[in-house]
């Protein structure tokens, strides 16, 4: 219990609530002092849940439905999230894309082309989108984090302030990108969530 004094004199008393991890967190990270990579850590660890619950008990024809004529299929959604942190992390890193290097484009019956990663996508490239198995896109998914989670262990503050893309005005640095990424995936995941929801 603690007090808080009131100009008046008065106090109101307040209960300190104690707030831990899920019973089945095994993150590592957590309850450790927060610096910049346990942050980072906390806010992509966030992403792999999202995907799991809009797919694990779905259907792979719902999944590769739209929800309406012409609107991303929930398939899409988690595809495009994975695509876009794989296609940045693979720049940052200066490495080959998961996407590339692991046969993951035959698995969602597509190219390997390292470009393409949603955007600019016709109704017909979303309909393209079609995993073999609704496991898929999640096994894609966290192949893509995995070398994320790896990336991000190791950086500290002064890491964030470098340039990774000089196409912008201002200059991308490192802090802004992976902020961005996670941002996208967040979003995307949003929709897939709301999307499962119109088709229940």
């Amino acid at each position: 219990m603690g007090a808080v004094a009131l100009p008046v004199g008065a106090t109101i008393a307040l209960d300190v609530v104690a707030i831990g991890p899920p019973a089945s967190c095994t993150y590592a990270w957590w309850n450790r002092v927060m610096d910049i990579a346990p942050l980072l850590l906390e806010l992509y660890g966030r992403i792999p849940p999202l995907a799991h619950d809009v797919v694990d008990d779905t259907d792979l024809d719902t999944l590769t439905a739209p929800p309406v004529a012409g609107a991303n299929t929930i398939a899409w959604l988690v595809w495009h999230s994975a695509r876009v942190q794989d296609h940045h992390l693979s720049e940052i890193l200066g490495a080959d894309q998961v996407w590339v290097g692991e046969g993951w484009a035959r698995r969602f019956g597509l190219e390997p082309d390292p470009s393409n990663t949603g955007y600019g996508h016709a109704a017909s490239d979303v309909a393209a989108v079609r995993p073999q198995r609704r496991e898929v896109l999640v096994e894609y998914l966290e192949a893509v984090q995995e070398r994320t989670i790896a990336f991000l262990t190791s950086l500290t503050a002064d890491d964030l302030d470098r340039v990774v893309d000089d196409r912008w005005n201002p200059p991308v640095t490192l802090g802004v990108r992976l902020v961005s990424v996670a941002d996208d995936s967040l979003q995307h995941l949003g929709q897939a969530a709301y999307a499962l929801g119109l088709a229940r």
